[in-house]
């Protein structure tokens, strides 16, 4: 096999099977006719068409191993868009490449095409009948989308792979997708009814099982349908004998082209025949699929065994219960989640190899019976597993671990780079113990690491291995493997493919499974769909090497560039940290959680974190993007970052784009100036401290009406926004006059004098909001400290964590503040006085940005571990706190950095303490995010990213109820945009203690 990089093939890309050539068609060959298509395009296509470097950048690659720049975008409005888009590129004659969430594993959504990007535009469900049971989409409309309309009638649509929340219906009938759930629904393919498609040479055609009468009524009618329809007919008949001897009877079998369906037993069902070919025969323009009862009641059982191949051994035991799920992965996945310091990992069970078994019914006591009579029966045979009932909640917790497991113990700190490749195959799940101990062997025979984890009950296995996949001899030595582990699955008389698809992983490997004949009927099918193969073309059909297209590849040489940051956990490399996004496209939710926000409202791909770094990994190979770290494509996208650090955490990968957006940011402007409103906002601590000297008349000439105009015009502020008012007297200051313990000079020596002196000691931070905006907020930290028995420092000197220079790149001011503070405060820190902050972003440096810029430096390390929010430190180190009841309504919204970085599990602790009545929101982003919402080019985003869940749900809010928020941005946004005033947890605090006491 050849072993050539991502930006070369070496194979010749003519047809197998001749095709012949369209009589008017021009290949799209230069830069020039491309050129002529966009144009084309644009006169045609009321959606969009992007021929842009940084679009064919965005999506030159999938959730593969693959890579292949595309000739083009098109993000089509509607169906007559569709059309439109397909006759231009005709008349070209470029390939077309229709693409749902990008999530695909197989290299099937990349390819040199032009994409047709479904998911902003038609994303609709046009129809959703419960009497019937039936349900009419467009193709992208994501899966839990329709999972949450169905739910309402208690019915779901079956399949439902772990990237449910972003993976569209046109994908998942592109890929004939399945799930955890397959035992009780089955594949897309049992659940489709009806197909609308689209063909490239523009025919259009309504699909589905075909009964003999109308079939003959079909061909009698002529035409390109009735053309198709004896095509596929004599297809059908001339292989109906290897079609029942080279087809796997198992319940997933995914690979190769569904011809099975044109049987007669399977009633000649076109539209589920079209089912799984991966965008290679039709473009989807709308599905009519059915829909299931959705068990109402589930109990979830967990079962831990000595190893993998045990767990595998006992699933027919299992099957005969009748689970609706049955889920395996082995210890090695719940080890590197534990090095990660994932949550929740006690709740699974112990042992090497790891059982979840689901039951449901509309009955909770029967899924709870055949839970117990499971367990029962487990417990008297040889070597029983350890085995556990989850509640409700627990069981939504042990899904999340399963879901985003696999990828997220990929990442591991010291863990090596680990692919996919071979991560798919499937057999009779009375086989799966055997089959993975022969796999196991093989997988040592080429000192492959690889964790066992998949759909047991369906004998459908996951893996990622650490293929070398960089050097020639790597590559080699993948080729040589994976063609061993065909002929393993096959001998188990098995599948390549048991879920995602073929794609470029195993389209050369299909002769193996299916031998010559249906390798011939698979070709002429596609002939009949797409006489011209410019269908994504060379995916199944003709297919690319394995080897070929690959993302990294022998040639992959990206610049190593010296950056401000060091990359501890990815050996101090910025290239090898774009490696993290595998694009599995979690950041491309829109249902909940806070990554990521810009792409929740505009549902743009370079919006999303997975699109971000993929352009910043495009920067570093220098192929496409060219112009390094002046680029504007990638500053583009950068612009609507809004460093959250939601995809820190939420992201499996754990990529980490808001840092990558700093480091971006302070390369693009070596060269460039900075505007005005950078320095404006990133400086803001300095701005800050002039203007405490006359708060007064720096508050008039900024609400002034014509100076605020100018200053307006100049800073880039929207006149919708409010310049934020600054406090007559900072925090600083009244910490002085007050005489609260101060750090005078630069020995870090305090004052003796302190109306709390009699505990422990503990430096609040006097952060640039809460001084000298909200200094109110920094008095009730004071207060609530030294009620907890806390001796509070205040630093006298200016101090700034730098928080907001971070968002401008201005990363060697950033370094020299962080250095400023491990001085002035070197005293304390290193004799482990703890800090506490009031304003979550600041925290965030120091738990974040500090060890990734001094990762060896051990006063940062102490820094870091002695940085807390105030709710983390009143749960955790002050074991003589009581907070002072208060039974009121408090609505809470958490701050990015503060859900990211920290968790909102000691701040809600605490307020249930209290006795309120709590409601925490799952809000995500506020949309102001420091400066980003008081600039004018953002102001429309940042409302829309607030008004998603936010904003309606202050406003809804009753009027007794508190809205609590610990960030200054998150205050502003609610605000500058509703009629409440939010406060801080400091100001809850003292306020219920200054109610007790009136109480008493």
């Amino acid at each position: 096999m050849a072993t050539t990089g991502p930006h070369h093939t070496s194979r010749n890309l003519s047809s197998i099977v001749p095709l012949p050539p369209s009589s008017h068609a021009k290949p799209v060959d230069s830069f020039l006719q491309a050129a002529e298509l966009e144009a084309e395009l644009k006169r045609k296509v009321r959606g969009e068409v992007r021929f842009d470097r940084g679009s064919r950048a965005l999506y030159a690659t999938d959730a593969s191993n693959y890579r292949q720049v595309p000739i083009g975008l098109v993000i089509p409005h509607d169906v007559d868009d569709v059309i439109a888009a397909v006759d231009a590129c005709r008349k070209y004659g470029a390939p077309i490449l229709p693409r749902g969430a990008g999530t695909s594993l197989a290299g099937q959504c990349c390819n040199t095409a032009v994409v047709f990007d479904f998911t902003k535009y038609m994303n609709r469900i046009l129809e959703l009948d419960p009497e019937r049971r039936i349900a009419r989409v467009q193709p992208g409309v994501v899966l839990d989308s329709l999972r949450n309309q169905a739910e309402i009638h208690h019915l779901t649509f079956a399949p439902d792979p772990s990237t449910h929340n972003r993976c569209t219906i046109g994908g998942m009938i592109g890929n004939n997708s399945c799930g955890t759930h397959s035992l009780l629904g089955g594949k897309t393919v049992d659940n489709v009814e009806e197909l609308r498609v689209l063909l490239y040479d523009g025919s259009q055609l309504t699909v589905g099982p075909t009964p003999d009468d109308e079939f003959d009524l079909i061909v009698q009618q002529g035409g390109r349908r009735g053309q198709i329809y004896s095509k596929l007919r004599a297809i059908r008949d001339r292989y109906t004998d290897n079609i029942h001897a080279k087809f796997p009877r198992i319940p997933r079998r995914v690979s190769g082209y569904n011809l099975d369906e044109l049987l007669p037993e399977r009633g000649f069902n076109v539209a589920r025949a079209l089912v799984g070919t991966e965008g290679t025969c039709a473009i989807v323009l709308e599905a009519k699929l059915s829909l299931i009862r959705s068990p109402q009641h589930r109990t979830l059982v967990g079962l831990g065994y000595p190893d993998a191949f045990s767990a595998a051994d006992h699933v027919p035991e299992i099957l005969e219960f009748g689970p609706i799920g049955l889920e395996g992965f082995e210890g090695t996945m719940v080890d590197g989640l534990r090095k990660k310091g994932v949550p929740n990992l006690e709740l699974l069970p112990e042992g090497r190899g790891i059982l979840l078994v689901e039951f449901g019914g509309d009955d909770p006591h029967h899924s709870e019976d055949l839970a117990s009579k499971l367990l029962y029966r487990l417990k008297n045979v040889d070597n029983p597993p350890s085995g556990r009932i989850y509640s409700k909640f627990e069981a939504k917790t042990v899904w999340h671990l399963r879901e985003s497991g696999p990828r997220a113990a990929a990442f591991a700190p010291g863990a090596p780079l680990d692919w996919e490749g071979w991560d798919d195959s499937a057999v009779a799940p009375e086989k799966l113990g055997a089959y993975l101990r022969d796999l196991r062997k093989l997988m040592n025979e080429y000192e492959y690491r690889g964790t066992f984890y998949g759909h047991f009950g369906h004998g459908c296995i996951h893996m990622r291995l650490n293929f070398d996949l960089q050097t020639e001899t790597g590559i080699r030595k993948y080729s040589e493997f994976i063609e061993r582990a065909a002929d393993l699955v096959l001998g188990y008389g098995g599948s390549l493919s048991g879920e995602h698809g073929d794609g470029q992983s195993r389209g050369a490997l299909l002769p193996k499974m299916f031998g010559p004949e249906l390798m011939t009927a698979f070709r002429e099918f596609k002939a009949v769909w797409d006489p011209e193969n410019k269908l994504n073309p060379h995916k199944l059909i003709d297919p690319y090497l394995p080897t070929e297209n690959l993302r990294l590849g022998v040639d992959y040489k990206p610049i190593e560039p010296d950056t401000h940051f060091k990359f501890p956990d990815d050996d101090g490399s910025l290239a090898k940290a774009t490696l993290r996004c595998i694009g599995l496209g979690a950041c491309r939710k829109r249902d909940g959680g806070s990554m990521c926000p810009s792409y929740m409202v505009t549902l743009e791909e370079e919006h999303s974190t997975r699109g971000r770094a993929h352009l910043l990994f495009e920067l570093l190979q220098g192929e496409v993007l060219s112009k390094g770290w002046q680029d504007e494509h990638v500053k583009k996208a950068f612009d609507l970052c809004l460093a959250c650090k939601a995809c820190k955490a939420e992201c499996p990968a754990n990529v980490d784009v808001a840092t990558y957006k700093s480091e971006f940011l302070s390369h693009y402007y070596e060269t460039k100036r900075r505007p005005l409103h950078a320095y404006a906002f990133g400086m803001i601590d300095r701005w800050a401290r002039l203007a405490s000297r006359a708060p007064k008349l720096v508050n008039f000439v900024n609400q002034a009406p014509g100076i605020s105009a100018i200053i307006r015009m100049i800073l880039n502020i929207p006149r919708q926004r409010q310049i934020p008012k600054f406090s007559e007297f900072s925090f600083q200051k009244w910490a002085a006059a007050t005489q609260v313990v101060g750090l005078d000079g630069l020995d870090g020596s305090a004052d003796s004098d302190s109306r709390f002196s009699s505990g422990k000691q503990v430096i609040l931070w006097p952060d640039t909001f809460n001084n000298y905006f909200h200094p109110e907020i920094a008095r009730a930290g004071v207060d609530v400290l030294g009620r907890a028995g806390f001796q509070v420092i205040v630093p006298r000197q200016q101090l700034c964590c730098g928080r907001p220079l971070y968002d401008f790149g201005m990363m060697d001011r950033a370094k020299q503040y962080l250095m400023n503070v491990m001085q002035l405060l070197g005293k304390q820190i290193d004799s482990g006085v703890p800090i506490v902050i009031l304003e979550p972003s600041c925290a965030s440096v120091f738990r974040d940005e500090l060890p990734n810029l001094f990762p060896t430096d051990p006063r940062a390390a102490r820094l870091r571990k002695q940085t807390f929010l105030l709710s983390e430190f009143l749960e955790h180190h002050a074991p003589g706190f009581h907070p002072p009841t208060f039974p009121r309504k408090v609505l809470l919204h958490g701050h990015c950095h503060h859900k990211a970085l920290m968790k909102m599990n000691d701040e809600e602790a605490i307020l249930r303490k209290m006795g309120v009545d709590l409601q925490s929101l799952d809000s995500g982003c506020c949309g102001m995010a420091g400066s980003f919402g008081f600039e004018k080019s953002n102001y429309e985003v940042s409302l829309a990213i607030g008004e998603r869940v936010l904003l309606p749900a202050v406003r809804k809010a009753e009027p007794e109820t508190l809205i609590v928020c610990d960030g200054f941005s998150c205050r502003e946004q609610i605000t500058q945009t509703t009629t409440r005033k939010p406060i801080h947890l400091a100001e809850l605090l003292q306020l219920a203690a200054a109610a007790e006491k009136l109480e008493s």
